[in-house]
């Protein structure tokens, strides 16, 4: 039987522990929310899965371009992407080298023919401008002391002097003759007569040298001496031209009327005529062009030359500007083809040009079928077609269009393909959506979305 120690013992270990209640409750509240958070993930999660299952697929379009013709209705037998080029870009470069001064223009003026653009330093070509115009003065003077020959004075003194030399002559003669006789008498000495002798053949001499200065004096300078002057005068000229020219040429002008494209200095650079490296000196000052000389320049590929001709009729576009059209004709065919390419350059000109239509724009060409009098490279062109993307044709034969959240189906005839996309004959007419490489479950009136812009 057992005692009442153990009975005790077994009654107190039925009693609850309450000091360790409230630890119990929090460990329970825990884990409640963990279970909560679990279950809200999966849900998430499962919302999600669903939405990817069950949401419209989004797409991306490309709106169809009606084929347009023109005025009169003339067929479009070909359309074409190319760039707006100036006819003629000019470079104005410098004919001499110097450093910046002064810069007149900024990038998009318009200016003039004749207006100053940039001013160099000039000083080294003032001085050498101011030391020709005073070496052609020297000439000039030595000329006109040539050609006015001698002056009377100049005469009157070299006929004094020859009379002077005349008379001394005529004295030493007269000594001479008595020297002579002395000297046979032994009345002198030989060397008295020696004297005498060398007296008279001196004023001999200078009498005769005398008497030819009086006549050249009398006679002028010579024509050959007038001649080297002239010609001295003449260099002398052209060294003040060509200085001058030098020192004009600092002052450069624009060549055309037209509008700057680039300005390549800028003041305290320095501006070279020879090799120009990376950096250093430019070559250049500015870049301009007249801008009412606009140009397309377009790469026609070799399947579609034969719709192309000299002098046809075109509509030009620029992307900037879709709803606005401006007339053009072909005006040059190069005549060779790109072989890497396999196209062949043409330019249209922009016959009415606005401030709208700019340079390295891209520009969109419709060249029209040939009108009366005119010869086009192919005959019995079919009318115009319209174009999409190669991405866009499905199965070789449809297309989906996008039309109001959904994606209809459509089958299309296409022409032909080219580097520029697929030409549709028939099937599309312009103004549609179509949708670009559609996933490969998408069905005939499935619900579609655009893909929102970034």
């Amino acid at each position: 039987m057992p005692d009442q120690r153990s009975f005790d013992q077994a009654l107190e270990g039925l009693k609850i522990d309450r000091s360790n209640q409230g630890g119990r409750r929090r460990s329970k509240a825990a884990t409640a929310w963990i279970v909560g958070g679990v279950v809200l993930f999966g849900a998430l999660a499962a919302w999600r899965i669903a939405v990817a299952l069950f949401a419209a697929p989004e797409i991306e379009t490309f709106r169809v371009l009606a084929p347009r013709s023109g005025d009169s209705g003339e067929a479009i037998v070909l359309q074409a992407a190319g760039y707006v080029i100036p006819h003629y870009r000019i470079e104005v470069a410098s004919k001499v080298v110097g450093r910046v001064r002064w810069m007149g223009v900024e990038k998009g003026d318009h200016v003039n023919a004749g207006d100053a653009i940039v001013r160099l330093e000039d000083d080294e070509y003032q001085a050498r401008l101011t030391e020709s115009v005073g070496t052609l003065q020297a000439a000039k003077a030595r000329l006109q002391e040539l050609e006015a020959g001698s002056r009377p004075e100049e005469i009157d003194r070299a006929a004094a002097d020859l009379l002077e030399a005349q008379a001394q002559l005529q004295e030493a003669e007269i000594e001479f003759k008595r020297a002579t006789e002395l000297h046979k008498q032994e009345l002198i000495a030989s060397a008295e007569f020696d004297q005498a002798q060398f007296r008279r053949d001196g004023l001999t001499s200078r009498v005769e040298s005398l008497t030819k200065t009086l006549e050249l004096l009398r006679l002028g300078p010579r024509q050959e001496d007038i001649d080297s002057a002239k010609a001295e005068v003449k260099r002398a000229e052209g060294s003040v031209a060509y200085n001058r020219t030098l020192v004009d040429a600092t002052v450069i002008r624009a060549p055309v009327t037209g509008t700057v494209l680039e300005r390549n200095v800028e003041v305290g650079e320095l501006v070279t005529t020879g090799f120009v490296g990376e950096r250093g000196a430019k070559g250049y000052v500015v870049a301009m062009a007249d801008l009412n000389d606009i140009q397309i320049e377009l790469d026609i590929s070799q399947n579609d030359f034969a719709r192309v001709f000299m002098d046809q009729r075109a509509i030009v576009a620029t992307d900037a500007y879709k709803d606005r059209d401006y007339a053009g004709a072909v005006v040059e065919i190069s005549p060779e083809a790109d072989r890497q390419k396999a196209t062949v350059q043409v330019k249209v000109q922009v016959l009415e040009p606005d401030r709208l239509i700019r340079p390295e724009m891209n520009a969109n060409v419709a060249f029209l079928a040939p009108g009366e009098g005119q010869r086009g490279g192919e005959q019995g062109v079919s009318s115009a077609r319209v174009s999409i993307p190669a991405e866009a044709l499905v199965d070789g034969n449809s297309v989906f269009l996008y039309v109001e959240g959904k994606a209809v189906r459509r089958p299309v005839r296409v022409m032909r393909t080219t580097a520029a996309g697929v030409e549709i004959e028939q099937g599309l007419s312009g103004g549609e959506d179509v949708i670009l490489s559609p996933p490969d479950e998408l069905e005939d009136g499935d619900d579609v979305q655009r893909m929102k812009e970034a």
